[in-house]
């Protein structure tokens, strides 16, 4: 069948630890969470050497397990779900039970990870900040030593690969109980040298053991912008700015994320808030953005889609480039203006938000405008399922508005035209289905898929004139449509219009590279045309 039915155009976590089985031998011991928070009217730490003194609240006494002696050739992988044995040694006892609790709360967070105590006391973590990966194959294990993991009494074969030593950092912050103002500092370093995930690992981390200093939220909007989660960036913005209204640079974060968020109201607000953290440039950048969507605005309602389409590509470049409102201003004035290839290349750029999340914050009616205007597209394109899903969706947003209801009857209208036309080209019967094609047509007098199925039954009928007329203009609003393309240089071709011919079949080499059935096309349409230009014979009308 040669009808266009529908073508589609196109934690990381701050702790991991190593799986293993548990054996029915070994009971599970959880530490409880709350013992491990140390209130901060506790007595202060005593620091001797290396060693690490902590007060900790008195808890009932664990019961000790045995654990099997290994085999003398490896270290046994250790049970993830059991802390190490107690020692007598309270200061050791004190730091065994922060860092146990540390990797519960990390794997109930995470999922579960690669993550292996040494016998010192110490956490190795193997891969997930970026810095302490020795080997890309830690994360790939022989398969020897995955098999073994649950069997703690059973030696290993020792890794081909060289165990990375635990890094010094790491361990020595880890030995001071993890101060939050350390893990921002190593925070900032995993940002600094572009690992964000990492980065928003400790950030977290840091707000999880003082949920009141205004810099780790900010500094976490920071890693989620680099991240591209714009929206929970703004949020991380806020909370840094509840907790201290005079923080200038989380206001400045603030302003630059609305700005490219295109809310330049918001924008110009805090950037006055942000006082010397912002600049003249900064707020020239904000009033020229209100302008052009003021401007745009205005033009949208006077149905001035070449202002439309100016004023929306200026918003862009003064900042808003990932507004999806500005996107959709885009999209439609293009749409207007009959160029449907470039109207879908810039919906395809246009920042993905989830559904609640963007209508939460940009409102239940701009979500609608988007998802109408998406439906458009995806009608242009001949995405005809897609274009029905996103109009009826946009309607459930925003009931009320006449002009999404007047483009969920379009869209149905056309969808429906083009199944009948299909079924009746199945059928053979093309001058039924060329009516049908038609039908949707009538709603849609520009679109490229009826078209070109149009001109299909046609060529099928005979009406090679027609059939070629159908398939420019469908070239017109998409001059990337292959299939227009062919089928008007094969129409050419039957009516011995060689020139034409060999013209489209060059523009199809350059478009479908290594497609043998058109490189053989192009060469017996250009040895027609060196007949004709040799014979004088003119082509057929």
């Amino acid at each position: 069948m040669e009808v266009e039915d529908e073508p589609r155009i196109s934690g990381c976590g701050l702790f991991r630890r190593r799986r293993s089985r548990s054996t029915s031998s070994i009971p599970q011991i959880v530490p409880d969470t709350a013992s491990r928070l140390q209130d901060s009217s506790a007595a202060p730490r005593r620091r001797t050497g290396s060693d690490v003194t902590s007060i900790v609240p008195v808890l009932p006494p664990a019961p000790v397990v045995k654990p099997r002696s290994p085999a003398p050739t490896a270290r046994p992988v250790a049970n993830p779900r059991m802390p190490p044995p107690q020692t007598t040694t309270r200061s050791n006892s004190g730091l065994m039970a922060e860092l146990d609790g540390m990797l519960y709360d990390r794997q109930n967070a995470s999922g579960g990870g690669h993550l292996v105590r040494a016998s010192s006391g110490n956490v190795m973590v193997f891969g997930n900040l970026g810095n302490l990966r020795g080997n890309s194959n830690f994360n790939n294990p022989p398969t020897e030593a995955k098999n073994n993991q649950g069997n703690l009494g059973k030696p290993m074969r020792p890794s081909p690969l060289p165990a990375p030593a635990p890094a010094p950092e790491l361990c020595r912050v880890l030995s001071r109980m993890l101060d939050p103002e350390e893990l921002k500092e190593m925070g900032n370093g995993e940002y600094k040298m572009g690992r964000f995930a990492e980065a928003l690992a400790l950030y977290d981390r840091a707000i999880d053991m003082n949920p009141g200093k205004a810099s780790y939220y900010s500094n976490k909007a920071a890693a989620l912008t680099a991240m591209g989660r714009l929206l929970d960036a703004v949020v991380e913005c806020k909370e840094a700015i509840r907790l201290d209204p005079a923080y200038h640079r989380a206001h400045h974060r603030l302003a630059t994320l609305h700005l490219r968020l295109g809310e330049a109201e918001k924008a110009i607000h805090h950037f006055k808030q942000s006082r010397s953290e912002a600049s003249s440039a900064d707020m020239a950048r904000a009033q020229a953005l209100q302008s052009h969507l003021s401007r745009a605005n205005e033009a949208r309602r006077l149905k001035d889609y070449i202002t439309l389409l100016k004023e929306s590509q200026a918003a862009t470049s003064s900042g808003a480039d990932s507004a999806p409102q500005v996107f959709a201003r885009q999209a439609e004035a293009l749409l207007k203006l009959h160029r449907h290839d470039e109207a879908d290349s810039i919906m395809s750029a246009a920042p993905k938000f989830g559904v609640d999340e963007h209508t939460k914050f940009f409102g239940a009616t701009a979500k609608a405008y988007f998802l109408m205007v998406q439906a458009q597209v995806d009608m242009a394109a001949g995405r005809f399922n897609d274009a029905v899903a996103a109009a009826q969706e946009a309607a459930q947003l925003d009931p009320g508005s006449r002009e999404i209801g007047a483009v969920v009857r379009r869209t149905r209208a056309v969808a429906a035209a083009r199944s009948r036309g299909n079924e009746l080209f199945r059928a053979a019967k093309f001058a039924e289905a060329c009516v049908a094609y038609g039908d949707g047509l009538r709603q849609d007098s520009h679109n490229s898929v009826l078209l070109y199925n149009r001109a299909t039954c046609r060529s099928k009928l005979g009406h090679y004139e027609k059939a070629i007329e159908d398939c420019s203009t469908a070239l017109d609003v998409r001059p990337s449509y292959s299939r227009a393309r062919l089928r008007r240089a094969d129409c050419n071709a039957k009516l011995e219009r060689w020139e034409a011919s060999v013209k489209d079949y060059g523009v199809l080499i350059q478009e479908i590279p290594g497609d043998e059935e058109v490189s053989r096309a192009l060469l017996e349409a250009q040895a027609k045309l060196k007949k004709q230009e040799e014979g004088g014979d003119t082509p057929r009308r």
